[in-house]
């Protein structure tokens, strides 16, 4: 089990997700900090200005980006839709 740290970018845009995606945000969380790798998550690493980081489905359509301070400490960067979060 890892700790979960939130960046203020993070808290203000999870404030911001519908209703519903919230929810589903808490539940990922939860296996987020089990095993970051859970195949629900579709966690991947990322590549080019966004090497060493790594993202993880809350839905279709909804992202969150994340990176590992540490071996038992994960930092939630940002999360938004999937057309701008990568930008």
């Amino acid at each position: 089990m890892v700790e979960l740290i939130y960046t203020s970018d993070f808290l203000k845009s999870s404030r911001k997700l519908p209703f519903r995606v919230q929810g589903k945000l808490a539940n990922q969380l939860e296996l987020l900090r089990d095993n970051p790798f859970h195949p629900f998550l579709h966690s991947k690493s990322l590549v080019g200005p966004l090497t060493g980081l790594y993202s993880f489905r809350i839905t279709r359509d909804w992202r969150v980006i994340f990176c590992f301070t540490d071996a038992k400490i994960i930092k939630l960067v940002d999360v938004t839709h999937r057309k701008d979060i990568y930008r």
